[in-house]
């Protein structure tokens, strides 16, 4: 009997390691006040990260490193050479900055090229239009598919004039509402008009503002359906059709698609780690994503993500600091195509999903910064919010909700503490998925806030003696 009750002292014991609301040396059971002082013992050490990031020797690091990356790289879409490239260029750096433990993590990834593609009205009048097509659409024929244009507004509407869209041509000219709500017609578009027998769908770009761009994206097929060639237009040439239809006038466009779907293609997640001196088997994870789509230069999306989680350890380590539990950096592959590469991850990492403290994902942009999206407990949100308040220097201490992401998702759905960076998004969908995602809407200023937050918030969650609450 004595052994037995030995045996589960040690179990409970070693359970309670690093574990939130632990006890103390003396023995009494920790508060939250006694948390709240905890916290407010990293001031200090928040304001020296605060002065290198925004002011110090690594002001605009984070955004030079960026602009080189993008620069010498350029758009890194899943399966092709440019994000192979890229995955090296980071390994490479990422051993040069002196962190530990880099290493790749073999994944598979899509692999879709969009190729040679085309969309022209040629009744009532000839006009080229600006198209890209979406991933992992089918192509046309090679002599293209020239068919009348049924314009519609809703999926309600497509579905009450069926009987028209038989051998058309569907042209989405939907009224954008949120991203979060309108992109289902980017993403169901093509499902929706194969069910009413159209040979094609062309979407409104989902943007709140365009110049004539249009925006990629991912697009699902159904397996019971016919898969027919998809793609977005811009803003102005969907409201062109259906300025011009709304007057009874025919429309005819002939469009015209090259786009190949290859096998799975071999690629890597990307990771390195301040290693923790206490509890070196927990992890606090700081990602972004690696890939891209295929045009602009994927500087905002999400290179300005990745770039500061990187900038988060290398902050750490310039300051000679090292958290009692391991700070990782992941650097994910084909987010674009639904977070291929997370998943992967997670299934190869899940096992041990007890030792993840925080799961950290920045993919909203990095301009200016509000404060910190989190998905967890009351308990946590509450020792979230004293976190924040070391950030009062830049005056950037609030907590919002939903703090998931398409990489991140699978750690928060299974109960994992999970966070969002929180920044000014007012101008993010204007260059979202298009030629205008470049090093141009980037500022160094915003960066390096946002790489202040990014770091305080993971260097004190990853030191603090217990883990966040769940």
């Amino acid at each position: 009997m004595k052994l037995l009750f030995f045996i589960v002292f040690i179990h409970l014991l070693l359970q309670s390691k690093g574990n939130p609301l632990s006890r103390d040396d003396d023995g009494h059971q920790r508060t939250f006040e006694d948390i709240k002082k905890e916290i407010a013992g990293y001031s200090k050490i928040a304001k020296k990260i605060i002065d290198l990031a925004v002011y110090g020797k690594a002001q605009n690091r984070s955004y030079e490193r960026l602009s080189l990356f993008v620069d010498t790289v350029g758009p890194r879409l899943s399966g092709t050479q440019n994000l192979e490239l890229a995955i090296q260029y980071m390994h490479m750096a990422l051993r040069k900055d002196g962190l530990e433990n880099v290493h790749l993590e073999p994944v598979k990834i899509p692999h879709w090229e969009r190729g040679e593609e085309s969309a022209v009205m040629v009744e009532p009048y000839n006009h080229s239009m600006a198209i890209l097509g979406l991933g992992s659409s089918i192509a046309t024929p090679p002599e293209g598919i020239t068919a009348e244009v049924l314009v519609v507004t809703s999926f309600d509407e497509l579905h009450k004039r069926a009987k028209e869209a038989h051998g058309k041509i569907i042209v989405y000219n939907q009224r954008y509402v949120s991203y979060g709500e309108t992109v289902e017609y980017r993403t169901h578009g093509a499902v929706e008009a194969a069910k009413v027998g159209a040979k094609a769908s062309l979407i409104k770009s989902i943007t709140p503002f365009s110049i004539n761009s249009p925006h990629t994206g991912i697009q699902e097929y159904k397996p019971d359906l016919p898969k027919i060639p998809t793609a977005c237009i811009s803003v102005e040439d969907a409201e062109l059709m259906a300025r011009i239809s709304s007057r009874g006038t025919k429309i005819v466009v002939t469009l015209k698609m090259g786009a190949k779907t290859y096998p799975d293609a071999d690629s890597f997640n990307t990771v390195a780690e301040i290693v923790g001196s206490k509890y070196p088997e927990q992890v606090v994870l700081v990602s972004g994503h690696l890939d891209s789509w295929d045009v602009g230069q994927g500087a905002m999306d999400d290179g300005g993500g990745a770039f500061i989680s990187w900038e988060a350890l290398s902050l750490i380590k310039d300051l000679g600091l090292r958290p009692k539990r391991t700070l990782r950096l992941v650097l994910w592959s084909a987010e674009e195509q639904g977070g291929v590469g997370a998943e992967q991850y997670y299934k190869l990492h899940k096992v041990n999903i007890s030792n993840f403290d925080m799961v950290m994902e920045s993919d909203e942009g990095t301009f200016m910064p509000k404060g910190l999206a989190f998905t967890g407990s009351d308990e946590a949100r509450k020792v979230m919010k004293e976190i924040m308040k070391l950030l009062k220097p830049i005056n950037i201490t609030e907590v919002f909700e939903d703090g998931e992401g398409e990489d991140i998702n699978y750690w928060i759905k299974n109960g994992v503490p999970g966070a969002s960076l929180s920044d000014d998004i007012t101008k993010y969908f204007w260059f979202h998925h298009s030629q205008g995602d470049t090093m141009t809407v980037q500022d160094p200023r915003e960066m390096n806030l946002c790489a202040a937050l990014w770091t305080v918030v993971s260097y004190v969650i990853a030191d603090m003696e217990e883990k966040v609450p769940v």
